[in-house]
């Protein structure tokens, strides 16, 4: 949603109001309610799911306009089952991505630094570490887990920001 927002595009949110909402989407749309996928119908250039989850693949794709990519970042475990009318009329495609190349993540983390973008993480301590793991199987986070190495040392390196503002300025120079 921030890179969305910082790249001057519009960046809309389906499921977790409130974290799509809070992260600078500019509306939210409920995937429960099938009025959704009707009144959206042919709206969208790009969708990226991040989503592992068993969708109804054929309703997103519906989503996107001529022309329109729905790109996989999350995999999930089973086949996506797509039917060929919901690609081939309105020349839809499907791609994915898992990472970039070393020369992207530098694109990506020099453009971060430049717009103040970070990432929505919950530091944790060192034994704390069954205890987050427990939480990642129950599905009860909300962000990244950072752990602290330094944090009992009070060496605490103060969060990605100054981190991605030097990687930036270092590239620059």
């Amino acid at each position: 949603m921030r890179w969305a927002r910082r790249s001057r595009c519009s960046a809309r949110r389906f499921r977790r109001r409130r974290t799509g909402l809070s992260s600078g989407a500019d509306h939210y749309y409920a995937t429960k309610d099938p009025e959704t996928f009707t009144k959206l119908a042919g709206s969208f250039d790009l969708i990226i799911c991040t989503v592992a989850a068993e969708i109804d693949w054929n309703a997103y794709l519906n989503l996107l306009k001529v022309d329109g990519d729905l790109v996989l970042v999350g995999i999930p475990e089973n086949p996506v089952p797509v039917h060929a009318f919901s690609l081939v009329p309105a020349r839809r495609s499907i791609s994915g991505s898992m990472i970039g190349s070393i020369k992207e993540t530098q694109e990506m983390l020099d453009f971060c630094g430049e717009h103040g973008i970070v990432s929505e993480i919950e530091t944790i301590r060192m034994e704390q570490i069954n205890e987050a793991y427990e939480r990642v199987v129950r599905s009860d986070v909300r962000y990244r887990f950072v752990i602290d190495m330094g944090i009992d040392q009070g060496l605490s390196l103060g969060g990605p920001l100054p981190l991605l503002k030097a990687a930036a300025a270092a590239r620059r120079s």
